[in-house]
């Protein structure tokens, strides 16, 4: 025999007062929706500069570098895994690998989320064709160079920087065209570069530039072959009037050549106040010097995404942490290539500051 059952009073009697279930479910709904339509009209990221939303960052070049960001270094960073990008960003370390022989590339890598490092210097050695560190290590004599492949499993990656103050820049001792081609290829494959630096003192003769953008252009077509593009960057120094004019002249000759730069590095030695402070606007001020002047050598209507900046430091003191964040928001308004330091190493507060800038 069935049984009939009462719903109605199987269910708890609703209290007075209380909407109906089904009233409350609709008002949910209609809160989500809104609080979903609310959030997709907020702005995808927050500006920090004071510049109008629209305006390209270099139009800000012009402002005092004073521009201030928020203390990034205190964030959390995540391990270190996705794989390094195809060239230099963010903060990019030099290491010297025969003054610091010890340094511990993944490591450093780890601690303060670092994706690119760059190894120097690689000079020409006694026979004037052979790369050697500093000019007097052989390549397999550098225990920095040795740890590059931990750091490629951790997902970092480093360049090579040739030329610099110890010893000749190999196009200008070996005057041999083939064997110089030989030089570069036989470093870079060693290692596995896929990025390389010139540390150019001096601009050299016609032929030395020809010759170099000959070796670097003959480079560059063979890593396309092999689907591995390399890239290529120039360290120069910069005044507040700029890059010099040889400089410019052997960058312009160097790309007529068909070379391809990706990046010229400005060198830029940090001077001092009358209180002794970093002056860090006579930086701001080669950097936009140098920025038409680098746009004009390539051929290009801008080249503020060419610029990498790297001040010169002469001892940790140089730059503060307050110094190291108006670096980081000059870098970053300007879209610039990379930052890095040269000399003496940061004190580890500001190199944490420095390494937190954007990628």
């Amino acid at each position: 025999m069935s049984v009939a059952i009462d719903r109605s009073a199987a269910r708890p009697a609703r209290e007075p007062g209380t909407p109906p279930r089904s009233l409350v479910a609709l008002a949910s709904a209609t809160l989500v929706a809104v609080t979903g339509f609310a959030l997709w009209l907020l702005p995808g990221r927050i500006v920090e500069s004071g510049a109008p939303l629209g305006q390209a960052p270099h139009a800000r070049a012009g402002s005092p570098l004073l521009t201030t960001r928020p203390a990034a270094d205190q964030a959390p960073r995540p391990a270190l895994s996705p794989p390094a990008p195809a060239r230099p960003a963010g903060f990019v370390p030099f290491v010297d690998t025969v003054r610091d022989p010890l340094f511990n590339l993944t490591r450093a890598a780890r601690q303060d989320d670092l994706r690119w490092f760059t190894l120097g210097h690689l000079t020409a050695g006694q026979n004037g064709c052979t790369p050697a560190w500093g000019g007097r290590q052989e390549r397999e004599g550098a225990p920095v160079a040795g740890r590059l492949g931990r750091l490629r499993a951790a997902g970092g990656d480093a360049g090579l920087a040739f030329g610099g103050p110890a010893g000749a820049e190999l196009a200008t001792a070996c005057t041999d065209l083939d064997r110089l081609i030989a030089a570069y290829r036989q470093a870079m494959g060693a290692f596995g570069a896929t990025y390389i630096d010139f540390e150019v003192s001096e601009a050299g003769d016609e032929e030395t530039v020809l010759r170099r953008a000959d070796a670097i252009a003959t480079l560059q077509r063979e890593a396309v072959a092999k689907g591995r593009p390399l890239t290529v960057s120039f360290t120069l120094p910069v005044t507040r009037t700029g890059l010099s004019l040889h400089d410019q002249t052997m960058l312009r000759s160097t790309r007529e050549a068909g070379a391809e730069i990706t990046a010229v590095n400005l060198l830029a030695p940090i001077e001092r106040t009358s209180t002794g402070q970093a002056d860090l606007h006579s930086i701001a001020s080669a950097v936009r010097a140098a920025q038409p002047q680098i746009a004009r050598s390539l051929g290009e209507p801008a080249a503020w995404h060419r610029i990498a900046l790297t001040p010169l430091l002469t001892g940790p003191w140089d730059l503060t942490e307050a110094d190291a964040r108006k670096l980081v928001a000059f870098t970053a308004g300007n879209e610039l290539a990379w930052l890095s330091t040269r000399g003496a190493t940061p004190a580890p507060g500001v190199a944490r500051i420095l390494a937190a800038i954007p990628r």
